[in-house]
């Protein structure tokens, strides 16, 4: 979707249907999209509002996936839905865990592509970071997700049916009959889209999705408990704060437009100037707190004394705090992670401004599921097929 594209919120799309087996599936439609579905199939309108609360609850609070396990619902209606429509997730095609106990998922979705997934768990909570698109279309060059091409942007359900595939990992679905809180704290409790791609650049299915997740008759998250992360896509910053309203998180990288237009080539088309104007609304749009800058420290390219002076007067009446992240190495990375005193001498400097300047800690760098890792294991083996063939002179038609 363009930034000049209009904003068509009051009409609603009937799905289509799956072509393996020709029903509609329900996972990642909205309330309007479901009632209208419904209506669709034969439910007379007077029961609609009804019937999609009650198939809601059965989905998003309670993990069902069997029309006939809905016991508040007639047999004749349940037969009726199971004839017309599905549930589905994506596939988990493997799961690897860390030595830190971070989880990471390659994901199968429609049209046999994959992303990637990463469950990352913590003493007080449990975070999930998941993906948008299938490769990345802004190909920052210290990202490893940024070397895959673009291949498509994920819909509504595949983006929250991450979130659904790992709270059955987790085993974190309530009891029907039970409130999600009656377990204990949530071991899945935060939601952030940091995974593979841009999420403003697809704006509508990530929105659909985060609305899902935090609907309060399902999943439940709140809006403080969802964090998107964008490179700079400034035409849609507004927009994410009106119509989603979650935390804000941006992937800054550098103080100069000459070094980011190299990390971020995004910033050739919104510039720092551009994207810190949009920045500093958000708060006030969106009722948010906090804006996090995201920053990988790179050996001798970001990291000076005088790039952390001059992050600290850019941000200035900004209300955030900075993460600073050791850059995570991938093989034929071209840039180094910074060395350790440099990176505290630099949160140093901002700290001493008045910003908090955690440093994060790598997580799952055993099994490539750190920050800027992610990359789907076909891409690789196709990579590796292609320069195999480079390498023998079998690289003919194929």
């Amino acid at each position: 979707m363009t930034a000049s594209a209009p904003i068509t919120q009051d009409v609603v799309t009937i799905p289509r249907k799956l072509p393996e087996s020709g029903k509609v599936n329900l996972v990642g439609l909205t309330r309007d999209a479901l009632r209208a579905a419904l209506i669709e199939a034969g439910t007379p309108e007077k029961q609609a509002k009804m019937r999609v609360g009650q198939i809601w609850q059965w989905l998003y609070h309670w993990g069902v996936r069997d029309f006939s396990a809905m016991t508040n619902l007639a047999k004749d209606y349940r037969a009726l839905l199971d004839a017309t429509f599905s549930i589905d997730l994506p596939e988990i095609v493997s799961k690897q865990v860390s030595a830190d106990g971070t989880r990471k998922y390659l994901v199968r979705i429609a049209g046999g592509h994959e992303v990637e997934v990463v469950y990352i768990p913590e003493e007080d909570r449990g975070t999930l970071c998941i993906s948008s698109q299938v490769g990345c279309t802004l190909t920052c060059s210290f990202c490893h997700t940024g070397t895959q091409k673009l291949v498509r942007n994920l819909t509504a359900g595949e983006i929250i049916g991450q979130v659904m595939l790992a709270r059955d990992d987790l085993g974190e679905w309530p009891e029907p009959g039970t409130g999600t809180g009656e377990s204990g704290p949530r071991l899945l409790s935060n939601i952030v889209l940091m995974g593979m791609g841009e999420p403003l650049y697809n704006f509508d299915n990530v929105r659909d999705a985060m609305k899902i997740a935090m609907d309060g008759e399902g999943i439940a998250l709140s809006r403080r408990r969802i964090t998107l992360s964008t490179s700079g896509v400034v035409p849609e910053i507004a927009k994410c704060a009106e119509e989603i309203g979650c935390l804000l998180a941006v992937s800054f990288h550098a103080t100069t437009d000459e070094t980011r237009n190299t990390l971020v080539p995004i910033n050739k088309r919104w510039n720092i100037e551009e994207l810190l104007n949009a920045l500093r609304e958000y708060p006030r749009l969106s009722n948010s707190e906090r804006i996090t800058f995201e920053y990988v420290m790179l050996k001798d390219v970001n990291d000076t004394d005088a790039d952390a002076r001059r992050l600290v007067k850019l941000i200035q009446g900004i209300p955030a705090k900075i993460n600073l992240i050791p850059f995570n190495e991938w093989p034929g990375a071209p840039y180094q992670r910074s060395d350790w005193p440099r990176i505290k001498q630099f949160a140093d400097i901002i700290y001493k401004a008045g910003y908090a300047s955690p440093i994060r800690t790598p997580r799952g760098e055993d099994i490539m599921a750190a920050c800027g890792q992610l990359k789907s294991a076909t891409e690789r083996a196709r990579k590796s097929r292609k320069q195999i063939e480079a390498e023998t002179g079998l690289g003919g038609a194929a």
